[in-house]
């Protein structure tokens, strides 16, 4: 018996090993309060891009240390805690964090979650009729009044900042409110992206913010493109109408008659010839 668990340990660490290889990128996210039903979800919504396993940390240490020609693969040693969920792939690994971050699902908070976001209760008519929710609100510093035979919040209140645990208490009263103040789902600990390890804090990118970037970035190179005179594509069009502009000024500035300065210079010998016609004595 013993010696079969050894067996299926071996070919387990050679199936792991086989993973790591066959993939430029190797995800490690917590399981931490992931419930069945959002891994269920998040294996479909992935299907065809990564390749998920949970895997005991004990043999995906064993099949790390194995692996020789991996540069760099032993550092994910130190990101082996708790229960994980791995995901092999061959997307770009912030592309796979962008999409486990939009596959997270509000839910109701339970005692002894952790806020992601600080949490705020709207103030308006919470629908409640008056009784023991004035002192449950009250309990968690929610102010109430009485009004219409229902219980109104007076202000949105802050009953919990980011990174506080959340208490029994103000758990059942979100419950009684309706609002779902935790955000389930999957977050990748650190990725090894074919021999780079890039943590947590460095996977997190705010979309919106990069586009701003990058069209700020196009307008000043368009503008520096312009301004150096560098044709480019994107470019040539003004650059050309830039050009026409000043050489008709010149033109014209200088005297010289062209298709396009001719009736203006003829208006323009027109005017002067008025000028000083107008300063000899009739």
């Amino acid at each position: 018996m013993q010696r079969q668990v050894l067996i299926q340990k071996a070919e387990k660490v050679e199936e792991i090993k086989n993973l790591l290889r066959e993939y430029r990128t190797i995800g490690i996210a917590s399981l931490h309060k992931v419930r069945a039903s959002q891994l269920q979800e998040l294996r479909k919504n992935l299907k065809g891009i990564a390749h998920l396993q949970v895997v005991k940390n004990t043999l995906m240490k064993r099949a790390i240390s194995e692996l020789k020609d991996l540069p760099n693969i032993k550092k994910l040693e130190e990101h082996l805690t708790g229960s994980n969920l791995f995901l092999f792939t061959d997307i770009n690994p912030f592309k796979l964090a962008l999409i486990l971050e939009k596959s997270k699902v509000k839910g109701f908070a339970k005692a002894g979650d952790v806020a992601s976001e600080d949490i705020v209760v709207p103030a308006g008519n919470t629908g409640l009729s008056p009784g023991p929710i004035i002192s449950q609100l009250g309990s968690v510093g929610i102010p109430t009044r009485i009004e219409s035979g229902s219980v109104w919040i007076n202000k949105d209140t802050v009953v919990a900042r980011k990174g506080e645990v959340i208490s029994q208490n103000l758990a059942a009263v979100l419950s009684k409110l309706g609002i779902k103040a935790i955000e389930a789902g999957l977050s990748l600990k650190v990725v090894y992206d074919n021999g780079l390890i890039i943590p947590e804090e460095d996977l997190a990118i705010d979309v919106e913010d990069y586009k701003r970037m990058i069209e700020e970035a196009y307008v000043e190179a368009f503008n520096l493109s312009l301004n150096a005179a560098y044709p480019t594509r994107n470019n040539i069009a003004i650059l050309l109408q830039v050009a026409a502009s000043e050489a008709y000024r010149l033109a014209l500035n200088t005297d010289i008659p062209t298709p396009q300065t001719i009736e203006d210079l003829i208006r323009k010998a027109h005017l002067e010839a008025l000028a000083l016609s107008s300063k000899i004595p009739t």
